[in-house]
């Protein structure tokens, strides 16, 4: 069993794609503390993306972060590091301090694996300035194995610290992930791996102790699982199932009953029968999410029936 690996609880990140980002500063805090106290050692504390870049008419704290308001929110760093998450083409460099003047430890950059180059750009700025870096490579399941094994030839000669596989469509299984893990590891010896996944189809947890146990370092999670449409890997399972004598459960549940359950009644992710249809597809959930909030959201026959037309259904089986 492996030992040398970290949890990166991405609660505010990805959950905020539930809630376009309406979290509390209490509960941020509340979330940092309880997370510190449990061991968890990495909290992905929104986008560091471009509120100019995007256009962007409302001001959305978690969306856009400010090292200036982040100082405020957190004035004492306790164990849990820090991160946020860039996407390639929305972040401003002149928005981005040197490490020893933010509050951030990380800066993780999301990108597909056409836009590696790119990506890899960012993360020789941000390890320039003195961040731990990372690069996700989003919709892993639809990579075609040449464009993979070039983009990592790249990866290979870049200061990147950890390279991440990620689920984006929730549609890979344990045995899939083995795969890609094994893979990842033979084209990047050097590199430390990350986990990313989604529950579609309710193999968050098994699919990411599967990367755990084939080595890889970071995994992703977030409390109560909240994550995009069918979310995320559970912080809490991860930390009562891993060994690690840092990890205590009791702060992450006191998170859950003081703020969560009452966001679970106003906001909706987890497994739910059309992200469920999405994952076995292997589709992105966006078709999905927008049927979640239209009248028909119920009306489950209907979406498998709409998405797997003649069209769509070929497409997947050629997959």
């Amino acid at each position: 069993m492996v030992h040398s690996s970290k949890i990166l609880d991405c609660t505010i990140r990805d959950g905020g794609l539930v809630n376009n980002w309406d979290f509390s500063v209490e509960f941020v805090q509340d979330l940092y503390n309880g997370l510190s106290e449990a061991g968890v050692e990495y909290m992905e504390i929104g986008y560091k993306n471009s509120a100019r870049l995007l256009n962007a008419k409302e001001p959305n704290p978690w969306r856009f972060l400010d090292d200036n308001f982040l100082k405020e929110i957190i004035p004492e760093k306790k164990f849990t590091k820090l991160s946020a998450l860039v996407d390639i083409g929305r972040v401003d460099p002149k928005d981005i301090l040197p490490r020893e003047q933010s509050v951030l430890d990380m800066i993780r950059v999301a990108c597909y694996v056409r836009e590696v180059d790119k990506g890899l750009e960012l993360v020789q700025m941000f390890h320039d300035l003195g961040y731990e870096t990372s690069i996700n490579i989003m919709a892993l399941s639809s990579v075609p194995e040449h464009q993979l094994i070039e983009a990592m030839e790249m990866v290979k000669e870049s200061p990147v610290d950890v390279v991440y596989i990620v689920d984006s469509f929730g549609s890979l299984d344990p045995a899939g992930i083995e795969h890609q893990v094994k893979k990842f590891k033979s084209l990047l010896p050097n590199k430390q791996l990350g986990i990313h996944t989604h529950n579609n189809m309710q193999l968050a947890f098994a699919n990411t102790l599967m990367a755990y146990q084939n080595g890889v370092t970071f995994l992703d999670s977030s409390v109560y699982g909240m994550g995009r449409a069918a979310g995320n890997c559970n912080t809490e399972l991860l930390v009562s199932y891993i060994q690690k004598s840092s990890y205590e459960m009791r702060p992450v549940l006191g998170i859950i009953e003081k703020h969560m359950v009452e966001m679970r009644q106003k906001w909706e992710w987890g497994y739910i029968i059309p992200y469920m249809i999405s994952g076995v597809l292997n589709e992105h959930p966006r078709v999905a999410m927008a049927y979640r909030n239209s009248d028909e959201r119920d009306q489950f026959v209907d979406f498998y029936d709409k998405v797997t037309t003649p069209e769509a259904t070929l497409a997947t089986a050629s997959k």
